[in-house]
């Protein structure tokens, strides 16, 4: 059976309008420090309160099978609906920082039925040509990470309030599409009965463990460098300060730029092995990280933002690559638990680096802070190497 045209890009479209909600109080963070009384680290504890909640989320979905058991378009759509819904709540008046946690919290709970799950309907739609398919899904992701960012600028002059309703139906949207017009794919294959052995069972293939592991080290980079792009740009307006920069649009247009990426690193890895243009991915990423620095200090405001457009680029291009390698390397009535697991231990680990990132701020040089994040790619290339 030949995969309709229209699948690729409505599961594209609804996890761009899904992942809207990630960075959605990153991007107004500013608007509910004025309007709730927050402190100046409540960035990194919202940043870390989704992550948080998306890993307890990808974790009982893992254990669970939920997405190997269920039809994943449903499971899409319900989480959908409810972390809309629950990001609506940013709007009540009498929000305090703990009651923004569990909200975010939760929508990162729900998250949990939507990214993986996007890429478990893809890989059930998707054999040959997997790592093209994905690159476009996490492209999608990406924009969608990015946008909340890119509503917040003053090109747009839209309230705080616009940003989290639009969000909010975007995610409502995303969802609906995918229950209307995306069932269960020709590679498709129901896991009959519950079992919990296989968060373990799939460890023990090496080259999904390479995968993995790769995976891993890629997520000690990403979501922190994200994050506090806005901060980044803040220090260099603040070393140099003939410089002004907009930053929600160039925070914006720095993690929207991934998706480009994303895209460049699929279409390689169609030509090349997957791995290894993985393997170049965090190679750029790692010395963008090394040499941060340097680049903190050119008295060069162009040169500054080609730099992170590069490091936007590297930074989540074999993001796709480590899924693939990943979903290729498992049996098929398998495939959602162990996406689904990955997620969740990666996404453990930017709970870690968000909040040693965060933690340090307040104590060392900015400037130098970022070094740290090339650990990460430094611990991927390590295993990719090591399972060659």
């Amino acid at each position: 059976m030949k995969t309709p045209k229209y699948i690729l890009p409505v599961i594209i479209f609804s996890q761009f309008c899904c992942t809207s909600l990630w960075f959605a109080g990153n991007a107004i963070i500013d608007d509910l420090s004025l309007n709730f009384n927050l402190y100046a680290s409540a960035l990194g504890e919202l940043t870390s309160a989704v992550q948080f909640g998306f890993i307890l989320g990808t974790f009982l979905f893992a254990i669970l099978t939920i997405t190997d058991r269920f039809s994943a378009s449903k499971v899409f759509f319900f989480s959908a609906v409810i972390a809309g819904f629950i990001n609506l709540s940013c709007l009540l008046p009498n929000n305090s920082l703990a009651s923004l946690l569990l909200i975010r919290f939760a929508t990162g709970f729900f998250l949990a039925g939507i990214y993986p799950v996007g890429m478990k309907i893809a890989s059930d739609f998707f054999k040959a040509g997997l790592g093209k398919s994905l690159s476009y899904l996490v492209g999608a992701l990406v924009l969608g990470t990015a946008f909340p960012h890119l509503l917040n600028t003053n090109l747009l002059q839209l309230n705080w309030t616009t940003v989290v309703f639009s969000t909010s139906t975007l995610s409502i949207i995303g969802g609906t599409l995918i229950l209307a017009f995306v069932s269960n794919g020709p590679y498709y294959k129901k896991a009959l009965y519950f079992d919990a052995r296989k968060l373990f069972k799939v460890f023990r293939n090496r080259a999904f463990k390479s995968a993995a592991f790769g995976y891993f080290g890629h997520m000690w980079e990403l979501y922190t460098f994200w994050a506090f792009t806005p901060i980044l740009l803040s220090v260099y307006q603040d070393t140099h300060l003939s410089v002004s920069f907009n930053i929600p649009l160039f925070s914006f247009l720095i993690i929207a730029i991934g998706s480009l990426g994303c895209i460049i690193g699929g279409h390689m890895a169609s030509k090349y092995s997957t791995k290894s243009v993985a393997k170049m991915a965090l190679v750029v990423s790692g010395c963008c990280c090394l040499f941060s620095p340097i680049f903190l200090s050119i008295d060069s405001q162009t040169i500054f933002i080609i730099f992170l457009m590069i490091w936007g680029m590297a930074v989540i291009a074999d993001s796709p690559l480590f899924s693939t390698l990943v979903a290729q390397n498992v049996a098929a009535d398998a495939k959602g638990t162990a996406l689904t697991i990955v997620n969740c231990i990666g996404f453990a680990i930017t709970i870690v680096s968000l909040l040693i990132f965060n933690s340090l701020l307040e104590h060392f040089n900015t400037k130098y802070l970022f070094t740290i994040l090339a650990l990460g790619p430094l611990f991927g290339l390590y295993h990719l190497r090591k399972s060659a």
